[in-house]
Order: C-alpha cells, then structure tokens, then sequence
C-alpha cells in the first residue's frame, strides 16, 4: 500500500509538471514588425497630427524600423515615437535589438547640445497615440532609455525614465525623472539585444546580455510630463498599455521586435 502511494504521488507530480509545460508553450513569440512595412504601428510627432510622418521621421529599412534626420535641419523638439496598436500588453516578456548610426541633429536650442546624441529609447505602458495632445512631447509611459557612447565617457544604456509616472526602486520612490541603469557603455553603433520582463504594474526588468540592469516596481501615474488626460488619476497603478519606439534626434533602427505574453 505504501508503495502504490507513493507511485500515485509521483504520478501526480508529472502531471501537474507536464501540464505546467502545457502552459508555458501555450505562450509563443510573436512579431510586432513583419520586417517589411509599418502595418499595425501608428506614428505620432510632437506639433503634428497623428500618423503626419513629418520629413520622412520612420521608414522601413533593410527589414528594420528606422528612424532618419536625414531631411531635418534642425531638431525643433520634434520628439516622435512609433506604437504597436493592434494589442495593449499587460503582462509580457519583450525582446528587441537596436543600433545607432550616423550623426545627431543639432538642437533648436543649442547647436553645440548634444543631449540627443546616441538617445533613443522604448516606451512600456504607453497611452495611446490618438490621446496624446498636438505638442505632446511624450506619452504617459515608463521608458527604457537607449543610450551610446562616444568613446570617452560612462554612459550606460537601458535606464529608467519616468514620463507621467513614478516608481520606486529598492523600495523607495525614485525622485529623479531619470536614473542610471548598471550597464556598460556602448561606444560602437553595434547591434544591442535588450529584453524587458514586464509585470503589470507589480516590477520591471530591463535586461542587456543575460544581465538585469535595472529592476523597478510600483508602476503609477505621477511626476513629470503628466498630461492633463491623467491628471484624475494621479497616484493610481499604471497597469498595461502599448508598445512604442522613440526618436529623439539621434538616427537609430530597430529589429527583431517580439513579445510573449505571460500568464
């Protein structure tokens, strides 16, 4: 009896781990970029209307998304950004590559400012673009923010930047718009893998290399660039929310987008 017991249980642990690896396969990679054409991403540019690709901002490249300055002459804080619109995510595992190349537009306000050197970044959790205002600059959103070097000084990638939101870090509230990840610098206009594991508004990872850079928690509307849609609901948890690349003055690409959702 004692031994048919036993064998029952072992019996019930393999099916519980098999149907736990039914689960999890349930779950597959799926592309957001066919690599051909920007079907299911709507662009918006700040001072203009939605889906208005100002001087040729995003096109598709060599199976790429691009971002081009090459019809700018300056960069008047024409901060733009690309979503995904087809599915809010919630709970899912994001995976991309991205890479600088070529030269930064000068600023409006500086020439020699060169803040949007090697600057770029992904939005999580962002409103869609059909809210946001004519000179919205960004949307409500958590961002990883890309950064590069120039072969001189620490500059890391994969930081945390908190437009309309705020989140704590180690437990505490994160007071600076911007904080700096752990990550290397990235001097070259290499290929960079990141991935972010994004749960709700529970925690965030932001990965580079099989290595968390940066973890995060307590996802909430707040703090700067707050639009006044969201004003109501300040201190509420930012729970999902639409996927959207960023140009902020730097040519970059983008490739290899894919997400799979979590249970």
């Amino acid at each position: 009896m004692l031994y048919l017991l036993r064998s029952f249980k072992v019996l019930l642990i393999f099916l519980i781990f098999i149907s736990c690896e039914s689960i999890d396969d349930s779950n597959e990679w799926f592309s957001l970029f066919d690599g051909k054409s920007l079907n299911g991403w709507e662009m918006k540019i700040s001072g203009y209307e939605l889906n208005d690709n100002y001087k040729n901002t995003f096109r598709v490249g060599d199976g790429t998304i691009k971002v081009t300055y090459e019809d700018y002459d300056l960069f008047d804080e024409n901060f733009g950004h690309i979503f995904y619109t087809n599915k809010k995510f919630k709970n899912y595992h994001l995976k991309l590559d991205y890479r600088f190349y070529g030269e930064h537009v000068n600023s409006f306000t500086n020439e020699n400012d060169a803040w949007n050197y090697k600057n770029s970044g992904v939005m999580l959790h962002s409103e869609h673009p059909n809210q946001m205002f004519l000179d919205q600059g960004f949307p409500v959103s958590i961002e990883g923010q890309f950064l590069g070097g120039s072969g001189v000084n620490d500059r890391p990638t994969l930081n945390m930047c908190s437009p309309g939101t705020e989140v704590d870090i180690n437990g505490t509230q994160a007071m600076q718009h911007c904080v700096n990840s752990t990550s290397k610098t990235i001097h070259t206009e290499e290929w960079v893998s990141v991935e972010f594991l994004v749960f709700s508004d529970s925690i965030v990872h932001h990965i580079v290399d099989k290595d968390t850079v940066m973890t995060y928690s307590n996802i909430r509307y707040g703090g700067t660039y707050l639009s006044e849609n969201f004003s109501d609901k300040v201190g509420e948890p930012l729970k999902e929310g639409y996927i959207s690349l960023q140009s902020e003055g730097h040519p970059i690409e983008f490739k290899n987008i894919r997400v799979k959702e979590l249970d």
